[in-house]
This record gives structure tokens, C-alpha cells and sequence, in this order.
């Protein structure tokens, strides 16, 4: 199976220097580096290289990987045309917070996942050249 290339931004020193994602085993390492981070850095935005830069030099997608160590479940958000946050309706335990370098983002309720289909589905993001996993169930967030 070929991999595309992913950049990876969670840590303030990241900004200037991402990680980069090109391998199963590096998704890992990064889900793993997540779940052992404090919880003010426990979610990621990551860039697909495979997509065009839309005419402003940016990225035209952004996947958020959040996960909680805690409680070992996860969060992902996919935003291209559109917004779309992971979906479970089984979990009840409302908005969840995560953060990046410090930054807070709230995610609305049912949208925490187990770390094993945050695995599949940021492998899923990396293989697919950067377009929206679809291992996973997705809503459309009211307020986003």
C-alpha cells in the first residue's frame, strides 16, 4: 500500500518545524504521543501534502486528532467543503474539551471515539492522499 505525506502540529515548537507523518508506524507514534501529553496539548492539526494549497498558500482540508488518555477515547474533525466532527452515539458524556499549544476547542457531545478508530482512521487519512476517513460515523456540528 502506498502512504502519502502528512504534517502533524501539536506542540508550539511544531510551528515552524512539523512532525511528518508517512507511515503507519508514525501514526502511531503520534496517537501515542498524544495520549501521553498533558491535556493542553493533546490534540493535533494535520495537513495533508498529497492536496493543492488553495490560492492563499494554505491548505484547502485540516484533520483535528484529539485523544484523552484518561479515559481513552478520542475526538476527530474534518473540515474541507465542509465541517464534520467524529460521531458515537453511545457516548454520553457531552462536550468534550481538547487543546493545541495551549488552545482549547470544545467538541460537541457523542462526538468521542475509541483510540482505536482514531488509529484507523488518521491511517485512513494518511493512505487516502487527505480525504475524509470513512471508517468512522460522522455529524455535521451545529455550532462550528
Amino acid at each position: 500500500m502506498t502512504y502519502g505525506k502528512v504534517q502533524a502540529y501539536y506542540r508550539n515548537e511544531h510551528g515552524d518545524n512539523p512532525v511528518l507523518i508517512q507511515t503507519p508506524d508514525d501514526v502511531d507514534a503520534l496517537i501515542d504521543a498524544l495520549l501521553g501529553s498533558q491535556p493542553s496539548e493533546n490534540l493535533a492539526a494535520l495537513h495533508s501534502l498529497e492536496r493543492p494549497l488553495m490560492p492563499a498558500g494554505v491548505p484547502d482540508h485540516e484533520l483535528l486528532v484529539g485523544v484523552d488518555g484518561k479515559n481513552q477515547v478520542g475526538v476527530l474533525a474534518f473540515m474541507d467543503d465542509g465541517n464534520f466532527v467524529s460521531f458515537n452515539p453511545s457516548n454520553k458524556r457531552g462536550e468534550a474539551p481538547y487543546s493545541i499549544m495551549g488552545s482549547s476547542t470544545e467538541f460537541p457531545s457523542e462526538s468521542e471515539i475509541p483510540i482505536a478508530s482514531v488509529r484507523q482512521a488518521v491511517k485512513q487519512f494518511l493512505s487516502s492522499g487527505g480525504q475524509r476517513p470513512d471508517c468512522i460515523e460522522w455529524q455535521k456540528p451545529e455550532l462550528w
